[in-house]
């Protein structure tokens, strides 16, 4: 199987950065959160960890190039402290989920350890079967994709 390497998908979000004026991944996600509307409704959750901001931003380049619209909450509800997580936060995740067709899960070494992921891979699943993918992200060529035993219930995106 072909899987995204950290390094391509580094390369595309440090290239998109480039064209922005060598902008940085800051001010992109600014100016993603200037065009966002609330009844907007998405193609795809992307679920993630927020220690692979760089990796995150490579991946919604990807699968924007293939024609999708990508929700990433830290960037379309940048109100949202994950850090101070309240049933209010919750709630809006619960609503985006809703508007969008799909969820795909970022599966990185951080991935492993965060506490939404499995919450929002759950959530989604228990409201749209069939819904939910699998996206690898492989430190080098060598790495072979295991994750978290339950990530085995999903199909895995491939190049």
């Amino acid at each position: 199987m072909a899987f995204y390497k950290q390094s391509e998908i580094r390369r595309r979000a440090q290239a998109h950065v480039n064209q922005k004026f060598r902008a940085t991944a800051k001010s992109i996600v600014t100016e993603s959160m200037e065009q966002y509307a609330s009844w907007q409704t998405y193609d795809v959750f992307l679920s993630h960890s927020t220690k692979d901001a760089e990796i995150v931003l490579g991946v919604k380049l990807v699968l924007e190039e293939q024609g999708k619209k990508v929700y990433v909450d830290w960037i379309d509800d940048a109100e949202l402290d994950r850090t101070r997580v309240t049933p209010k936060t919750a709630a809006v995740l619960r609503d985006r989920m809703k508007s969008c067709s799909s969820l795909i899960f970022i599966a990185t070494e951080n991935s492993s350890s965060s506490k939404w992921t499995p919450w929002e891979l759950g959530y989604f699943d228990g409201f749209k079967q069939g819904g939910v993918k699998i996206f690898p992200v492989l430190e080098d060529w060598e790495s072979s994709f295991e994750g978290q035993e339950y990530l085995g219930l999903y199909p895995l995106v491939q190049k």
